[in-house]
């Protein structure tokens, strides 16, 4: 963490700003840590909260919206030819798209918080051509959470931060795999009750009910 500590002492906006709109278009950066260095650095008194969340918060929009935008634009086949430069490899592509056909706007809302995902839902988002206007409502929620939350976590647990974000990187896998099969029983829920629903309303629809 001390490399990070003193990129923020001479690149802070950078780091912050920069660092989280390249994460966003699929460059590697640690973006998590960036974010919860940036609220310790705020409980020293060397940074405001308020700019430490604005700053990642508008780098995480602007790539994920841009990441979008280049999607649509370029399309499918030239990811299929070129992905592979990007980690973004057919399987993985299919793999995004299948979740966003199953769960929807779900994926996109928690996008941020699954590690290989956020990374790569603007341009299968573009490249399957999600609405844009629902898009841009459910990516920009799910990032003020994920802004807050880590720029929080690290300002609330100073020097303690590091072993905590090494644990949740331990636990990661499994917090994903709580998420998702809490999405998937929301699905099957909702899907169960509207075909309850909808023989209720056949049965009613019958002559001599």
């Amino acid at each position: 963490m001390e490399w990070m500590r003193q990129l923020f002492e001479q690149y802070g906006d950078f780091v912050l700003f920069g660092g989280l709109f390249l994460e966003s278009l699929a460059v590697p950066f640690p973006g998590e840590l960036a974010m919860a260095v940036g609220g310790y650095m705020s409980s020293l008194g060397t940074m405001s909260v308020f700019h430490v969340m604005l700053l990642s918060y508008l780098g995480a929009i602007i790539g994920t919206t841009l990441s979008y935008a280049l999607g649509a634009k370029l399309g499918a086949p030239f990811f299929e030819k070129y992905g592979k430069y990007m980690l973004m490899h057919p399987k993985r592509i299919n793999k995004i798209r299948s979740w966003m056909e199953r769960y929807g706007s779900g994926v996109v809302l928690i996008s941020h918080f699954i590690p290989g995902f956020r990374h790569f839902t603007g341009y299968v988002s573009g490249i399957t051509g999600f609405r844009f206007r629902t898009f841009l409502l459910f990516n920009h929620t799910g990032a003020v959470a994920w802004v807050a939350g880590y720029v929080w976590l690290g300002r609330l647990l100073g020097k303690r931060m590091e072993d905590v974000l090494h644990v949740l990187e331990k636990f990661g896998f499994w917090a994903l795999c709580g998420m998702a099969g809490l999405l998937a029983a929301f699905v099957l829920i909702k899907r169960a009750w509207q075909a309850s629903r909808e023989k209720v309303r056949q049965a009613q629809d019958q002559p001599g009910s």
